[in-house]
């Protein structure tokens, strides 16, 4: 997607995590597989980590 991506939260209905230039394959397979929270939340950490 031109200009990054973000995750839709339907529970929250609000935009979950930061905007990403390059969407992480590892993120996205978890997203559509079983959506476990904690492996999610771990990912995005890590991807915060890479940017800086």
């Amino acid at each position: 997607m031109p200009g990054g991506y973000r995750i839709w939260d339907d529970r929250g209905r609000g935009w979950w995590g930061d905007l990403y230039e390059l969407c992480p394959d590892d993120l996205l397979v978890e997203l559509n597989g079983q959506a476990d929270q904690a492996r999610i939340a771990a990912m995005l950490k890590y991807r915060r980590t890479q940017k800086r």
